[in-house]
């Protein structure tokens, strides 16, 4: 089953062709470029790939697609709809990484300057450099943590998903995992030293904590006041409100022997000790498609300029030199699968976003913008062609065999329908 709305806005031809003029050129094809994204989402439920997606694309002049396709969960009737609420896990960073941004941008803090001035427990990090029996080796970092390292996670952290040496020290420390959403989760050591390579971990929960250490608010307060209410944001937060709640699509496990899906008991804590910046979103499509528009137009959405167009154009360029993006691993194959993105592919990072070098298969731009959730969301940000979307589903592991190329093939069928 298919709810969408098959429009282009009031006055779809017009709005495109506004938006090829803001973009110098972006045109749609003759053929309608709906229907691509449709047949193919749709055949991605109806062969039981996925239980259900939501898939929106956008220019800056607003919505080109919005589809939603199969059921919130496989054990009810209900079906996916354009305002389904998921869990968008990591896709919460590039929020973090916003709202730490605004606090650059007023002076509050900086992308170089040691980031425990702000938050204090960075000065007590210590780099694990082995271990002797059970205790762990530690000895002093040769540098002080930037932002500018927890944005582009370059600072040392790793995740227990895909390093076992975070497994191992969690179990000799007893100390929670990240998704606990206990403040003892953060007491980790680094991998590395700050600056020496890229290893996907808990820096943006750092980043999180700096902006609450400044604005004296709560993370998601902070995030409600001064980017989801300026973009219209209405259906995003840590807290999932009766009103989300009431349309939440469930999470959904791939059995490892059999492919199949079912429906598991997940929820983040809805009482955590601290709101998690690096994962603990709940969103919508819609919500997020307004997010990533805001990034196509220069930081403004909604009539509000939430970034200055610079600070926008800073975050969307490589930030860590001459280092690279590398394939995640997995330590815990039930919740992810090993990730790359275009593998071979050489990919930098911004501040916050991945970065591809080169045009990637789908259409995508080289130096254009994306990441991802774990439960299997994605979105990507192509600001030289001048369209970004936005793709979610609720299935565990990462990086799901079914679930990631049927977003590749959502993109490249927006891409197919622009010339």
């Amino acid at each position: 089953m298919a709810i969408h709305r098959r429009e282009f806005l009031k006055a779809g031809a017009a709005l495109v062709a506004s938006a090829a003029a803001q973009q110098g050129g972006i045109a749609f094809a003759a053929t309608d470029p709906r229907q691509a994204a449709d047949d193919v989402l749709q055949r991605g439920v109806d062969t039981g790939d996925v239980p259900g997606v939501i898939a929106m694309a956008t220019t800056p002049g607003g919505t080109i697609y919005e589809g939603a396709f199969g059921k919130r969960s496989l054990d009810q009737d209900t079906p996916m709809s354009l305002d389904t609420v998921v869990w968008i896990a990591s896709m919460t960073k590039a929020l973090t990484g916003t709202a730490a941004m605004q606090m650059v941008e007023q002076g509050k803090f900086s992308l170089d300057e040691p980031a425990a001035r702000i938050v204090p427990q960075l000065d007590e990090t210590r780099v694990l450099t082995g271990w002797d029996g059970d205790k762990p080796v530690l000895r002093a970092p040769k540098r002080p943590i930037t932002l500018r390292h927890l944005l582009t996670h370059t600072a040392g952290f790793a995740y227990e998903l895909w390093n076992q040496d975070v497994q191992r020290y969690q179990k000799v420390m007893d100390l929670p995992g990240i998704g606990s959403c206990k403040n003892d989760a953060l007491k980790m050591p680094l991998m590395f030293d700050p600056g020496e390579r890229w290893e996907y971990g808990i820096n943006i929960d750092f980043a999180g904590k700096m902006v609450e250490a400044v604005s004296g608010q709560k993370l998601g307060d902070y995030l409600r006041d001064n980017l989801f209410a300026p973009l219209g944001m209405d259906s995003s937060g840590f807290h999932i409100t009766p009103d989300m709640r009431s349309r939440l699509a469930r999470v959904h496990q791939r059995s490892a022997t059999d492919g199949t899906l079912a429906p598991i008991d997940f929820e983040m804590t809805q009482e955590p000790e601290f709101e998690m910046g690096g994962g603990g979103l709940y969103s919508t499509a819609g919500d997020y498609l307004k997010f990533v528009r805001m990034m196509l137009n220069g930081g403004k959405g909604n009539g509000n300029q939430v970034l200055k167009p610079e600070t926008v154009a800073l975050m969307s360029k490589n930030a860590m030199g001459s280092t690279k993006v590398a394939m995640l691993k997995t330590a815990i194959p039930p919740l992810t699968n090993d990730a790359e993105f275009f593998p071979g592919m050489p990919k930098n990072w911004g501040l916050t976003f991945m970065i591809n070098e080169h045009p990637a298969p789908t259409g995508r731009t080289a130096g254009s913008l994306a990441w991802a959730g774990l439960a299997n969301t994605y979105y990507w940000i192509d600001q030289h062609k001048g369209v970004a979307g936005v793709y979610m589903t609720q299935v565990l592991p990462f990086a799901d065999e079914k679930s990631l190329p049927l977003y590749y093939a959502f993109e490249k069928s927006v891409y197919q329908s622009i010339g």
